[in-house]
């Protein structure tokens, strides 16, 4: 099928599961039930959990990718009838469990001795890093981003740099207001206000149980520190949309550099468990898989960037699977970084658009 085709073929086959769901009496959804423990909220998910995207295949064309979780109701029923309906263009994989990626493994994240990556305290500032909200645990520092200029142009809209990474990273609760401090490394690596303070939270993505989210992202300001804007590949300043079957690369402060691949897109209905703020939904997501034994990211990886052996940039990673993959250690899930980007009115940073440091 050509990318149309298979859009449509999509949409048609989440009313039919639906349709399943609610013949079977299994249509529950995080939208409609209610206040519950944090512990319960996180494991709530819509029945039957079929997430539905595009996936690439050998000879050109798209066939249809299809993930799923047992353990819940009718799930395994209702995944065979809608594969049958699209036939040898199913790809079909059972995830497991999907959370923010600094809410796997122990807590806080991948102590800070089991990390691969940079967990120190670092000037000049660099991608891949430990960073985080002073009352989270840790995330990584995922990219340097400045506001973009009304109508565009080459230079900032406010001269202001900014730290990019995910909502659960910079903010980490519904409390959390712009202001507040945001440390290098982050609180479960050591950092301490006000020593380790680099800038403070400037925006975040809201994150509403009752509609479908896009991005997990926020910003912060950075104060006047020194910056280093090179990744492992070099430089990131170019994006582009994930296309699938692309070999892509991170840094992250667990992990540090992994590659994986794309290997769906356009993934709608991935439902991702939040302690604080339930289960939630996410449209147009990517899919990575690890190209090692290793999954692609762990705990504490939430807020890399995820970029083309090229250089360009094609998403912000924010969750993974419990299960999945060829190593069976979990899938990756990625924002398109072009939608977090326009979202959050800013661009990516290779270079000071003026006095800074």
């Amino acid at each position: 099928m050509d990318r149309d085709q298979a859009r449509k073929m999509k949409e048609q086959l989440a009313a039919f599961a639906r349709e399943l769901a609610e013949k079977h009496g299994v249509v529950a959804t995080p939208r409609s039930l209610g206040a519950q423990s944090e512990s319960e909220a996180a494991d709530v998910v819509r029945a039957p959990t079929l997430a539905l995207g595009l996936v690439p295949q050998a000879g050109g064309g798209f066939g249809i990718a299809v993930r799923y979780r047992l353990g819940i109701p009718r799930a395994r029923s209702i995944v065979r009838k809608v594969s049958a309906e699209i036939g040898p263009e199913a790809d079909v994989r059972r995830t497991g469990r999907i959370r923010p990626v600094s809410e796997l493994g122990p807590r806080p994240p991948a102590p800070t001795s089991q990390a691969d990556g940079d967990t120190d305290r670092r000037r000049p500032l660099r991608p891949g890093i430990s960073i985080g909200h002073v009352g989270v645990t840790a995330g990584t520092l995922g990219a340097f981003v400045t506001r973009a200029a009304p109508g565009g142009g080459d230079r900032a809209g406010d001269g202001q740099l900014y730290a990019l990474s995910n909502y659960h990273v910079l903010a980490g609760s519904p409390e959390a207001r712009p202001g507040d401090v945001v440390l290098q490394p982050g609180p479960a690596d050591g950092g301490l206000a006000p020593g380790d303070r680099i800038g403070e939270l400037t925006q975040v993505v809201d994150l509403d149980a009752l509609e479908p989210a896009y991005t997990d992202a926020a910003i912060a300001r950075l104060d006047r520190v020194p910056v280093d804007f090179d990744y492992p590949v070099g430089r990131v300043v170019k994006t582009a949309r994930a296309l699938g079957g692309e070999i892509v690369g991170k840094v992250g402060r667990t992990t540090s550099v992994t590659r994986g691949r794309v290997t769906a897109i356009e993934l709608d209905d991935v439902i991702v468990g939040y302690e604080d703020l339930g289960a939630l939904s996410f449209d147009d997501q990517i899919e990575i898989e690890s190209l090692d034994d290793q999954p692609f990211s762990r705990g504490g990886d939430s807020g890399a960037l995820v970029y083309r052996e090229d250089g360009v940039a094609l998403g912000l990673l924010f969750a993974g699977s419990e299960s999945g993959g060829p190593s069976g250690k979990g899938l990756t899930y990625a924002n398109p970084i072009d939608q977090v980007l326009e979202i959050l009115g800013v661009e990516l940073a290779g270079e000071l658009s003026g006095p800074f440091a």
